[in-house]
């Protein structure tokens, strides 16, 4: 046996004796997958020399101490294995059982994310990214004991190579191991990242604390006796630590508030660990008897949990030589939790909690988690708790050249589109998740690649108003219609004034304000009469119905007669008593007018209906049939602002309408509607039922789409003579 095999297989053998919570069958397990791993890495070896294989090992170590289940073991010997050796998941599954396989694949994916920026918004998008990718919250731990022993063992590597890998780590796992209150991991990972950033800073700090804690020696054991023999007094049972800031936070306090080493007075402090949580209130007051408090420096975190499930009494004291010291106070509960966070739930869930237990002894954060897993050991669900704490209201999506982009939870590729730019979301037609074409109301999530296809002549669609999520998407979409709208109403008031202006026996006058001439002095004298500061504006109020167009051509008549203009016999007649809709100028719908042009809710009228048209104040033109209650009332009311409006020919889409349908109650009857819709060629886009559910009939109201009034008839007429209706109406206020 050579001595790469030794060294191999005692580390093995060192890991064995970490895994005596484990019972035989699943030890046997983490045997075979230790020899899958060892013959897939036969002849790699690390930039030390080592065989490869001493790297998996210690990487299932580290899980082993945060007392992972076999599973995320097995997962943690073979995490390389599918990208460096050639392992087919398919392969894994056949010999481990998915679950494992799953936990390597979630791993095979994080490695292949490439985080290439130093900006800090990707740095957080790029980690949110890793949290929201990994399906089992078992893959995040494993990668992060990964990481560890990387940094651990970065010696070999290049100093180029450090400094990045360290760069990476400071920004994107140290954050994650914080948020889940893996403190040990944490501070490792950070003191280690330090020290390969900034070399120099790193040995001149570690040799000035050092040199400090010589000094200091004296001071930390008076005071660690006095509280000994405080709590002994007090007959109370408690661990008393001492403890020493890091060399990385030590740094980060000098740069923030610009001291110096001798500066930073609270280099050390103490930890008291007692039994259980009211102790802890008990020690506080010891303390407090013992030295004197400073004011302001006190916070319950054992009320009020940080967001990772971390819990401690933290006060400052005034030490024997007048300076301060930090004490921590938790209970032995909650120091599993401070310092191994998360994975303190793997440590524990053998156990049985009391029948006492109360959520104030853990972080009610973390014990949601580990009553989920213990009852439905579901790991998607487990993980999907976490992501909602973790970061609850975004997804973060990739563009084809792999930037992040994070947008709010439930966010569409609309939204998208319009994160990127504005002219890609005017423009946009149709999106692509992951390589497949998807509708563009489908909700994103995290990890997903966006393509979205444009086209030159598109716009934006009013309806994505009902389904973006962004407030970038929402203001540049209403701001694209309002531009629209104006240019509608613009050439809708034109259009209007124009025919009123014939009824007069005028025809409109050519050019604007800035024309020379007669024509330029007319639209002047027009605009100072109607109050605005251009022609655009003036007919622009014509379209809205915020002026009436027979009033403002009676005005402009008068103008043309002062100038010596006279009615024409033949527009006037043509204007008064012509019957062709396009001479006389009526408004004619096709359906692709835009906002300024609106179909009543009230009657909702298709094509062949006879309808008119009214000019609502800023309302721009709303179409009514002719029986429309609503529509005959406004008449009654203000005829002035109705005009003649008509059906095209050939309408350029569907025009939704509501149906009435009585029917008896019973099984199926919904299906049996639906499909005698659907034999007519239509679809219903909105349903509501009537509260009378429960009788023997039920009224049901249908939104259908149509393409005029025959299809209309053929729909009702399909419905009637389904069995379970009763009868069928349009409806009509």
């Amino acid at each position: 046996m050579t001595l790469a095999t030794d060294a191999a297989a005692a580390s093995f053998a060192a890991l064995t004796h970490k895994l005596d919570y484990l019972d035989e069958a699943d030890i046997r397990r983490v045997r075979d997958a230790y020899r899958f791993a060892d013959e897939a890495h036969l002849g790699q070896f690390r930039a030390s020399g080592e065989p490869y294989i001493t790297h998996p090992i210690a990487v299932a170590g580290l899980c082993a101490d945060w007392k992972l289940d076999a599973q995320a073991i097995m997962a943690a010997l073979m995490h390389d294995a599918m990208e460096d050796c050639g392992v087919t998941k398919i392969e894994l599954i056949e010999r481990f059982g998915a679950p494992t396989a799953e936990l390597v694949d979630g791993l095979t994916k994080l490695d292949k994310l490439q985080f290439s920026t130093k900006e800090e918004s990707q740095a957080e998008s790029f980690r949110k990214m890793l949290l929201a990718m990994a399906r089992d919250v078992r893959v995040i731990l494993i990668k992060l004991a990964d990481r560890l022993h990387n940094m651990r063992t970065m010696d070999a590597m290049a100093g180029h190579k450090r400094a990045r890998i360290a760069r990476e780590t400071l920004d994107i796992y140290v954050p994650i191991a914080h948020r889940l209150g893996l403190n040990q991991t944490y501070r490792e990972l950070q003191e280690l990242s330090f020290q390969y950033i900034k070399p120099w800073r790193y040995g001149v700090l570690a040799k000035a604390v050092k040199k400090t804690r010589g000094n200091r020696r004296d001071l930390v054991e008076r005071i660690r006796k006095e509280v000994e023999s405080a709590f002994a007094h007090a007959d109370m049972h408690v661990e008393v630590y001492g403890r020493e800031k890091t060399i990385f936070s030590i740094y980060n306090k000098m740069v923030e508030k610009n001291l110096s080493f001798a500066q930073v007075s609270d280099i050390f402090g103490f930890r008291i660990v007692t039994r259980e949580l009211l102790d802890c209130y008990r020690a506080l007051g010891v303390l407090h008897q013992l030295y004197k408090p400073l004011p302001g420096r006190f916070k319950d975190y054992i009320a009020i949990p940080k967001a990772n499930g971390y819990q401690s009494l933290h006060t400052t004291l005034v030490n024997p030589v007048g300076t301060a010291v930090e004490f921590q106070i938790r209970s032995q509960a909650m120091h599993a939790v401070a310092e191994k966070g998360i994975a303190a739930h793997w440590m524990y869930k053998e156990h049985s909690e009391p029948e006492d237990s109360s959520p104030q002894q853990a972080a009610v954060w973390l014990q949601s988690l580990i009553d989920i897993q213990h009852e439905t050991r579901d790991s998607a669900e487990f993980l999907e708790h976490l992501k909602i704490d973790l970061f609850p209201e975004s997804v973060y999506v990739l563009t084809p050249k792999s930037r992040i982009v994070a947008l709010p939870k439930g966010a569409t590729p609309v939204d998208f589109a319009y994160a990127i730019h504005s002219g890609v979301g005017d423009r946009c037609v149709s999106a692509k998740v992951n390589g497949e074409p998807v509708p563009l109301r489908t909700e994103l999530r995290s990890g997903d690649v966006i393509e979205i296809v444009t086209a030159p002549g598109a716009r934006p669609n009013p309806g994505w108003l009902n389904f973006v999520r962004t407030g970038r998407a929402r203001s540049k979409i209403r701001h694209y219609l309002k531009n629209m709208e104006a240019e509608e109403s613009l050439s809708l008031g034109r259009k209007l004034l124009s025919q009123a202006l014939r009824a007069e026996g005028l025809t409109l006058p050519a050019g604007d304000e800035q024309s020379t001439g007669r024509e330029g002095e007319l639209w002047q004298a027009l605009t100072r009469w109607g109050g605005n500061r251009t022609v655009d504006e003036l007919l622009v109020d014509i379209g809205l119905g915020r002026k009436i167009a027979t009033m403002v051509a009676k005005r402009l008549a008068q103008f043309m007669a002062e100038s010596g203009e006279r009615p024409d016999a033949l527009t006037l007649s043509l204007g008064r008593f012509s019957d062709e809709a396009p001479t006389q100028g009526a408004v004619v719908l096709d359906g692709s007018e835009g906002a300024t042009v609106q179909l009543a809710p009230c009657c909702t009228p298709v094509p062949g209906d006879a309808i008119a048209g009214y000019l609502g104040r800023g309302e721009g033109l709303v179409v009514h049939r002719h029986t429309c209650g609503v529509g005959q009332r406004l008449f009654e009311r203000d005829r002035d602002r109705w005009i003649d409006v008509s059906w095209s020919e050939e309408p350029t889409r569907l025009f939704e309408t509501v149906l009435r349908v009585m029917v008896t109650n019973g099984k199926g009857v919904l299906a049996q509607v639906a499909s005698a819709v659907s034999r007519a060629e239509t679809d219903i886009t909105h349903i509501e039922m009537g509260n009378e559910r429960l009788g023997e009939t039920a009224e049901l109201r249908l939104t259908v789409s149509v393409r005029d009034r025959v299809h209309l008839a053929d729909v009702m007429r399909t419905l009637k003579r389904c069995p379970s209706v009763l009868r069928v109406e349009r409806l009509c206020a």
